[in-house]
């Protein structure tokens, strides 16, 4: 019996989300363009547990590029209402659409010509009446076993947010750049936001002259540490050499491998990357030629640093 209840609670607030399909109409593009044209903030508001749908509404929209607050409609009566000015946008979420703490409030702001968009159930409702545009929340039933906890009316106006919210990223041209602007202490944030100057290593570079014998490379590029030789001339970057090819000098040189110099076996043109890309583009690269390197160069084309595949994955730390 309780595996049931709780089967059914999420059928029926499953039913009820796609009965909004067809709410999705002129009304909603119109709530859409009144936040375009808003040269303000959007302030959220709703009472109860509307007022928790509003407060998550309101960080939705902030993170993904509209400008937007929870304003409680208790406080609006004590000053609050000052932070509201004419090039604002008032979102207000009642499922009954008379709620008496919004709908007090809300015939001043349509004094001062700030557009307002209802987000409810009852699109016949004094707060639907005032409003410029109504997004229509309505659903069959509650979800719950007696049909009066707000559940099914609520998990429908959390969806018609994200779907507002959705709807304006796309008109935006919403990047995830912009995404991750918004967010620099998460993952994405660190993987977009992050570049190449932060991470490489720039100190004690294995940094070889073209004519430098491979006995004396060897010696340069195990102190390294990196697994590789820098071959440059006059701070411009010639070559590169790995430990795989030192290996394969050894094997074919046989005795005159300790006089060749490293010009002789470098790989020329290596593949490089300027210290102001992002972090990720410089994963994007290795990916792309399967390599674990990249040689990084300044905007003068000097050698600056090296950054490996390790330094582009998600968790690692900040080499200093």
């Amino acid at each position: 019996m309780i595996r049931t209840t709780a089967i059914n609670c999420l059928q029926t607030e499953a039913k009820a989300l796609l009965d909004l399909i067809p709410f999705i109409d002129e009304s909603f593009d119109r709530a859409v363009q009144l936040i375009l044209a808003c040269k303000g903030k959007v302030l959220v508001t709703g009472v109860g547990k509307s007022g928790h749908i509003a407060t998550k509404l309101a960080a939705t929209l902030a993170s993904t590029g509209t400008p937007a607050f929870f304003l409680n409609p208790l406080d609006a009566f004590h000053g609050d209402l000052g932070m509201l000015q004419p090039s604002d946008v008032l979102i207000a979420i009642s499922y009954s659409g008379n709620t008496e703490e919004l709908l007090r409030f809300i015939p001043l702001l349509k004094e001062h010509h700030i557009p307002v968009i209802a987000l409810t159930g009852r699109p016949d409702s004094l707060l639907a009446r005032y409003s410029d545009a109504v997004l229509r929340v309505s659903v069959e039933k509650e979800a719950d076993p007696l049909n009066l906890a707000p559940t099914s009316s609520t998990t429908a106006a959390l969806a018609m947010g994200d779907a507002l919210a959705c709807a304006l990223m796309e008109a935006r041209h919403f990047q995830p750049i912009d995404f991750a602007e918004r967010h620099p202490g998460g993952d994405l944030g660190r993987r977009l936001l992050t570049r190449v100057s932060d991470m490489m290593v720039s100190s004690d570079l294995p940094l070889l002259a073209p004519d430098c014998p491979m006995g004396e490379a060897i010696e340069v590029v195990t102190n390294g540490k990196l697994g590789l030789g820098i071959i440059v001339s006059e701070g411009k970057l010639l070559g590169l050499i790995t430990d795989g090819d030192v290996r394969r000098a050894m094997q074919s040189l046989k005795e005159a491998f300790f006089l060749t110099p490293v010009s002789a076996i470098m790989t020329a043109n290596p593949k490089t990357i300027r210290s102001s890309a992002r972090i990720v583009d410089a994963g994007e690269e290795m990916n792309h030629y399967s390599i674990h390197s990249l040689i990084v160069l300044d905007e003068q084309d000097r050698v600056v640093g090296v950054i490996d595949s390790f330094s582009c994955l998600p968790g690692t730390r900040f080499y200093h």
